[in-house]
């Protein structure tokens, strides 16, 4: 017999029918001699019951059935017995008692918990993905995913939209970051380009007359790596003619009402909102505002100038700006010593300070008040709307990172103060984005977004004398402080197209070698269109309130931009490589910085060690293998923001952190580990390579016990390629860290 019924599938009306039912085992309880056990797949979970008096043969089978062992069982359904009912599953008033056992395959034991309440490592988790999509949660959340490409379908199949698959192996093109790129075994040397997205077919394809165009497709883009950030994703890559930006936003309110209507039985509000990008980062310090909430921005240099305050003062002689958050009703919701730590935080993000004024019935209040003229308080009081009990901080420094810096704290305050309510949702547009940017560092003019985009007509004039001052037809759509999407109004004009690229500094012998079939096909009848590419995966993740895309990705890359599970990237066998035409050349490496200053203290302490030099590792367990050393004999030198600063938190590499002991611990309120990015600000080395010398890079350093238990000690040395082996009281002595136990 096959299957009947799923695991979530049988009531109380189901009493008495014969049923097959397969899964795995998830607990198993005996009772007397009566077996219990969950049956557990993707539908839910059904309590099955071997009784020896109904079936002794199946009865000493599942004697010996223990967690995740699939089975196939045949049986009767029947009534749980009263007061045992579950209410927490939809099969919770009916049991099924076993008759046989149609099919048992084994299980070992599995190295993590199939369970929603207990979660293993990242590196566990990503190793055995398979066993970590077992669980429920994983399991609801993908559906989730796949329930929301179907309503998305629906939706623009709805309005007349077609479904067009474009090509993986395509002609390398500049979009923003770097290709990957596919070797051609018939054309030695030359190269195809995986797509970082299907911009340039999706405008052929206007050309070619299908005018409303979508798909679910595949971007791959070779860059840096966070929680919303994937080397391949996938997005709702749209496009349509005869459209101006009025149509594309009309069209993405619906999408988001429908979307959100089917999934989540939430009715969104239309029209959303929109701002100029002028507006945006004017009000909010950003073009990705959240605006579930108020505490807006304003710049006050002007009225500053005609203050006494040194600070502001100095930075406005150097064409700085000083801009102001007003945090409304903060007044009396901030104590000094939380006042100090916003200062404090500003600090880490790059700025020299914060100042700040509390406004009372009777006018402004701080220890700078007096450097501010009764006019110039009343100015910043109507320029800003501030009313009595709110709070105004000021941020004194170039553009860039006054903005940055406001636009952190507006967002942790609203978070310390709960105004972000769970289940809440907001959307905008952000329009009339500047078409270029200056790159300092190459001193020429770059596109700030899509090459492809239409300048506005009445900038045309300045493309070639003042190009800065261009504005486009470049627009974004923000959810709850996330870009959902980018896109624009496309340049179908191949005169004009020719003239945006060449402010950029491409010839055009350059120009017809990378777009020259995109301009050849615009002479031939291109009609006005624009689309977007909109981030499935931060969708599908934002929607459910969960704000890292690995979550609702299958099989996602790790932040080395590895895939644990199956070893890739592997190298390739040398046939591979003859076949291809390629030679692998290695660059050699540059000097190591920080080894070189690790070697250095270790020397003048007369310290033995020994240096090891393999090839790359990014895990633990690679470590140990290369080294020849046990797991715990490895090292985690962990790098935690906190309320201050950096510190850094080593344990063994067979443990993991723990950082609500590690809180305890140190006492600092918050904690968090530090990304990619701020793993290299705070240590100039690559995540993965950062060794247990905090004292190198003015880190208070915090030792687990786990790490000074061992006798020898190996350790990256800053760099994925070179450890260094020695003694754990040796490595004690010079990095002199406080030891204590906060690891799991």
């Amino acid at each position: 017999m096959k299957r009947t019924h799923t695991c979530g599938q049988l009531t109380d009306r189901d009493i008495n029918k014969k049923v097959a039912l397969a899964g795995w085992c998830s607990t198993s309880r005996d009772h007397g001699g009566v077996i219990f056990i969950d049956l557990r797949d993707r539908y839910g979970i059904t309590q099955i019951v071997f009784d020896p008096s109904n079936d002794m043969p199946s009865h000493k089978i599942s004697e010996t059935l223990r967690r995740e062992d699939v089975v196939v069982v045949e049986g009767i359904v029947r009534k749980r017995p009263q007061g045992m009912e579950n209410e927490k599953i939809a099969t919770g008033k009916i049991e099924v008692l076993v008759s046989k056992i149609l099919n048992v395959n084994k299980a070992q034991t599995p190295p993590l918990e199939v369970e929603d309440r207990i979660d293993a490592s990242e590196e566990m988790r990503l190793k055995y993905r398979y066993l970590d999509l077992r669980r429920p949660k994983m399991q609801k959340q993908l559906m989730f995913r796949h329930n929301l490409s179907i309503a998305v379908r629906e939706y623009l199949n709805s309005q007349g939209f077609v479904e067009i698959e474009t090509p993986m192996l395509i002609k390398t093109t500049p979009e923003g970051a770097r290709d990957y790129l596919v070797p051609s075994r018939l054309h030695p040397g030359k190269f195809y380009s995986l797509p970082q997205s299907p911009q340039i077919y999706k405008q052929i394809l206007m050309i070619a007359g299908f005018d409303k165009y979508f798909q679910l497709a595949k971007c791959l883009r070779d860059e840096d790596l966070r929680a919303d950030r994937q080397p391949e994703h996938t997005q709702i890559d749209l496009e349509m003619s005869f459209a101006d930006a009025d149509d594309i936003f009309h069209l993405t309110e619906g999408l988001i009402k429908h979307v959100f209507r089917k999934l989540l039985d939430k009715d969104i509000k239309t029209p959303f909102k929109r701002f100029s990008h002028k507006d945006a980062i004017e009000r909010f310090c950003t073009d990705k505002p959240d605006t579930r909430f108020g505490m807006e921005c304003c710049t006050v240099t002007e009225i500053a100038k005609n203050s006494e305050f040194k600070v502001f003062l100095e930075v406005i002689k150097k064409n700085g700006t000083v801009k102001v958050l007003n945090a409304e009703k903060c007044g009396d919701k901030l104590s000094r010593n939380q006042i100090d730590e916003l200062i404090e935080f500003a600090k880490q993000n790059g700025a020299h300070g914060l100042a700040w004024m509390k406004v009372t019935k009777e006018g402004l209040e701080s220890n700078i008040v007096k450097f501010f003229p009764q006019k110039v308080q009343k100015e910043l009081l109507e320029k800003t709307k501030a009313k009595p009990n709110d709070l105004l901080l000021f941020a004194a420094d170039n553009l860039k990172i006054a903005n940055d810096v406001l636009s952190k704290i507006r967002l942790k305050l609203a978070n310390s103060i709960g105004l972000i309510k769970e289940n809440e949702f907001d959307f905008c547009f952000i329009t009339d984005f500047p078409m270029f940017e200056w790159n300092e560092d190459e001193q020429k003019w770059d596109f700030a977004h899509n090459p492809f985009t239409m300048p506005k007509e009445e900038f045309w004039k300045n493309l070639e004398k003042e190009p800065g001052k261009v504005v486009s037809y470049q627009y974004d759509f923000v959810m709850n402080g996330s870009e959902l999407f980018s896109g624009s109004v496309r340049n179908n004009i191949p005169e004009l197209q020719m003239k945006t690229f060449k402010v950029t500094g491409m010839s055009e012998a350059e120009i017809s070698s990378k777009f020259g079939f995109l301009l050849e096909a615009y002479k031939y009848g291109a009609p006005q269109h624009a689309g977007f590419g909109l981030g499935f995966d931060r969708l599908a993740s934002l929607m459910q309130g969960i704000h890292d895309i690995r979550e609702v990705i299958a099989f996602p890359k790790n932040k080395a931009a590895e895939n644990p599970m199956d070893g890739s990237p592997n190298e390739a066998s040398e046939k591979q490589m003859q076949e291809l035409h390629i030679k692998l050349d290695f660059v050699k490496e540059q000097v190591n910085v920080v080894f070189g200053k690790i070697r250095d203290i270790l020397n003048k302490e007369k310290i033995e060690f020994e240096v090891l030099e393999h090839k790359p590792v990014f895990t633990s367990k690679e470590a140990a293998e290369v080294r020849g050393t046990e797991l715990k004999q490895g090292t985690k030198a962990l790098i935690v923001k906190t309320e201050e600063g950096f510190i850094q938190a080593v344990v063994s590499g067979a443990k993991e952190v723990d950082l609500a002991k590690l809180q305890k611990l140190t006492l600092f309120k918050n904690l968090q580990l530090a990304n990619a990015k701020e793993v290299k600000q705070a240590t100039g080395c690559n995540i993965g390579s950062v060794p247990p010398f905090g004292n190198l890079f003015n880190l208070k350093t915090y030792f687990d016990k786990s790490v000074v238990e061992n006798e020898i000690l190996a350790f990256n040395a800053g760099q994925h390629t070179k450890s260094i082996k020695m003694k754990a009281k040796d490595l004690v002595k010079v990095v002199n860290p406080v030891i204590g136990e906060f690891s799991k």
